[in-house]
């Protein structure tokens, strides 16, 4: 039986051997206990790099796209991040190391309830859940400086393109969901959006509307 510290050592080497080097972000994933933001019988597979089945359809993503998305994302200690697709809360409470304030949004009210359940279980403060239409962005707490997001969308949603301040970036999956998509970077511009192709990448679709649940 191998144990927790080594669990992590392991997690941590795979997550560099994947191509995840910023040293804060591997200091934040190796800080969040990725085993709190799984339950039941796939709890014991926590470390292993791989995406998981969590409630509502939805899934916690592979540690290596989550460790290459934070990293693309360059967050910085000032920054105001807005999330996208909260699901389990994972990538959140990873964002809460890095950032000065998280907003996550979801469009499932039992996933928002579940991951702030584990927030306020780790004691992350600094992190504010809605239930909400992701699509439409957080309006009201906008411009930020980073946003993210976890599901795909056929092209980048337009309303999130104005939510980003200029010097902003954006790091979210772009494609057909049943297709490969691309994880794109997008960096806003005083003239206009910098695209960037990062890696093919499957991630759930990004709905519109709310989940019933």
């Amino acid at each position: 039986m191998t144990s927790r510290a080594e669990q992590q050592m392991a997690f941590v080497f795979a997550l560099r051997q994947r191509g995840v080097k910023d040293k804060r972000v591997l200091e934040a994933m190796e800080k969040i206990d990725r085993g709190e933001f799984v339950k039941g019988l796939f709890s014991e597979r926590s470390y292993e790099d791989m995406p998981l089945p969590i409630a509502c359809g939805q899934t916690i993503s592979q540690p290596s796209v989550v460790g290459i998305m934070t990293q693309a994302l360059d967050v910085q200690p000032r920054h105001k991040v807005l999330e996208v697709g909260t699901g389990s809360g994972y990538q959140a409470a990873i964002l809460s190391q890095l950032a000065r304030r998280v907003y996550t949004v979801d469009r499932h009210k039992r996933l928002v309830d579940e991951a702030q359940a584990v927030f306020d279980k780790l004691g992350l403060t600094n992190i504010t859940t809605l239930a909400a239409d992701g699509t439409r962005g957080l309006p009201e707490q906008a411009p930020f400086d980073r946003i993210i997001v976890t599901a795909a969308a056929e092209d980048t949603p337009g309303p999130l393109l104005a939510e980003l301040k200029v010097g902003g970036i954006m790091v979210l999956p772009v494609g057909q969901s049943d297709a490969v998509q691309s994880l794109i970077k997008v960096t806003r511009t005083e003239t206009g959006y910098d695209y960037d192709e990062l890696l093919p990448v499957r991630f759930v679709p990004l709905l519109d509307g709310m989940g019933q649940d």
